[in-house]
């Protein structure tokens, strides 16, 4: 089996400006997914896939590789994540690289390790998955979630509104870090989720959304209590 990792690191990013190599204790924030990926042995290549010059210098030193640079098609705010592993697969196979299996991990998910990486390769193959990725218990019942219209509260679902939170269904949200998928699949599909993909479950201290300097303190402060 051959298997290729995917950073997706563009150089553009509004609410954060250079947010994927903004310093995250004490070293850029790339970092910490280049070397999950080198630390786990899974992959044949580790690459960047960036349409910036720094990031690729950076991603160098770190120890991956930048065989060519993002597109501009791919590098705009609507992109998808989908669309780009497809243009890296693609121009992986124009040079006769093939790979079987494919690891997308984003930048900022320092919470990423080899361990995790390898539990779910094992899982995937195990069940014949055809893409796995992590996911997370919602912290609260969303059938008992609320709706605000002009500071007037009411239910989403109404017939939910008196059952007990240990009654109801766990409900799970992407953990947002890294996805596995079959190569072959995927781009008969062109979905990174099918009617065939599985999860391993993380817990919320290992999980945190990084969209703004709330969020980058918050992962901060848990990487510090319960990653070090």
């Amino acid at each position: 089996m051959a298997n290729l990792c995917i950073i997706p690191a563009r150089g553009g990013s509004k609410r954060i400006p250079r947010k994927n190599i903004k310093d995250f204790l004490g070293k850029p924030i790339i970092d910490y997914s280049i070397l999950a990926a080198l630390d786990s042995g899974l992959f044949d290549e580790v690459m960047v896939s960036t349409d910036d010059d720094e990031i690729a210098e950076i991603a160098l030193n770190q120890g991956a590789k930048v065989p060519f640079l993002r597109s501009t098609e791919t590098s705009n705010d609507y992109a998808t994540t989908y669309q780009v592993l497809e243009e890296v697969l693609l121009e992986y196979e124009k040079i006769g690289s093939l790979f079987d299996y494919v690891c997308c991990i984003y930048p900022c998910a320092p919470f990423v390790n080899g361990e995790k990486l390898k539990l779910a390769f094992v899982t995937m193959i195990k069940s014949e998955f055809d893409s796995l990725f992590p996911t997370v218990g919602f912290g609260f019942p969303i059938q008992r979630a609320l709706r605000l219209d002009n500071q007037k509260i009411s239910f989403f679902y109404p017939e939910y509104a008196l059952s007990r939170s240990q009654d109801l269904e766990k409900s799970y949200h992407d953990a947002g870090q890294f996805y596995w998928a079959k190569v072959s699949p995927l781009l008969d599909q062109k979905s990174l989720i099918t009617n065939n993909t599985g999860s391993i479950i993380l817990s919320e201290l290992e999980v945190q959304d990084i969209d703004n300097e709330t969020d980058w303190k918050l992962a901060e402060f848990k990487y510090k209590m319960f990653c070090k």
